[in-house]
């Protein structure tokens, strides 16, 4: 009898157990490329993780975009078939148009001014993902967007003459470019290449760093110098896959995963200054603006930005973006 009662108490204990005992195995994918310093954050934050939970955590990274890009990512976190994603802004985007306000064309204009803004206004963000389902793990960001064309040009009116790539799958931004007078073409990121060498598109806008490491620059070897908006970006996990982690060490996880986002951030800041300088000694021709013509590069940004508040970045969030610049900026003068 006392044998029986025994393994009756065993049986409600394991039907009882907390679900974390069991391993958690997270797929997590991301267009970084393998090896990259994006890759390398995400293989430091699975090493901490498998450490802290006693190897009850896992996380399996596909870099490189070999489960397709941004979009598909998303897609396939939507339907389970991976748990995690690291997004640039645009992908972000998709899931929460707010978080555009971070990367609105020539809003900010130094790193400083872009963590004095992520840095006030992230948690509001974080609050909207996670009404969503997911849970932003960390921040980080590619540096300054630049655009890269075939052949040489200077202003605005130079770009609208070019094939330019936009990412696919987003309709109002391809409307606003066509009604700006740009000649838009929607592709996929992992896509961007045999584009560029067939002659599909004679232009992009991504940060110089990612140029480099993708071979992007080989074929658009012009680049101009004006830095059109910061190339944000987040590593966000499904908010039930992270409720499934073990609950008593889920608080050193997060830690370890805002660390390892905050440890190389200033590191792959540097490495984009450094990546221009490499492409120059491999070929790329850099063309700076003027004063006259980045005044007309303002101007013409500027009169736009009527169209993209409450299109493309809710108009709260892109005056509350605005509202932390300009607190920024009247600070620094302040001290002057």
């Amino acid at each position: 009898m006392t044998g029986l009662l025994f393994r009756g108490i065993a049986a409600i204990a394991l039907l009882t157990a907390p679900c974390f005992s069991q391993p958690v195995l997270i797929k997590m994918g991301t267009v970084a490329p393998d090896g990259s310093p994006w890759h390398q954050i995400l293989q430091q934050m699975g090493q901490d993780w498998t450490k802290i939970s006693g190897g009850k955590v896992t996380l399996r990274i596909y870099p490189g975009g070999v489960l397709g890009d941004e979009p598909d990512m998303i897609k396939k976190m939507r339907i389970g078939q991976l748990q995690a994603v690291a997004l640039s802004g645009s992908g972000l985007s998709r899931l929460e148009p707010a978080v555009a306000c971070l990367q609105i064309p020539m809003m900010i204009e130094s790193y400083a001014e872009l963590d004095y803004v992520r840095d006030r206004i992230a948690p509001r963000l974080e609050k909207l993902l996670e009404e969503k389902g997911y849970i932003v793990l960390n921040w980080g960001d590619a540096g300054w967007v630049h655009f890269f064309t075939k052949r040489p040009a200077t202003k605005l009116d130079d770009i609208r003459k070019m094939k330019l790539f936009t990412m696919a799958g987003d309709p109002d931004a391809l409307e606003l470019y066509q009604s700006a007078g740009f000649r838009p073409v929607p592709l996929a990121t992992t896509d961007m290449l045999p584009a560029l060498q067939t002659g599909l598109i004679d232009a992009f806008d991504v940060p110089p760093l990612l140029a480099m490491l993708n071979q992007w620059f080989g074929v658009a070897n012009h680049m101009i110098d004006l830095k059109w908006a910061p190339l944000v970006g987040a590593t966000i996990v499904s908010k039930q896959t992270w409720e499934r982690t073990p609950e008593q060490v889920r608080s050193q996880m997060f830690e370890a995963a805002r660390k390892s986002g905050d440890r190389l951030r200033g590191e792959i800041r540097k490495m984009g200054d450094d990546a221009v300088t490499e492409m120059k000694k491999r070929g790329l021709r850099i063309t700076t603006p003027d004063t006259a013509t980045l005044a007309e590069w303002r101007r013409e940004v500027e009169e736009a930005y009527p169209k993209l508040r409450g299109r493309l970045v809710p108009a709260e969030l892109f005056d509350e973006a605005k509202r932390l610049r300009d607190e920024y900026r009247s600070r620094g003068r302040a001290k002057s």
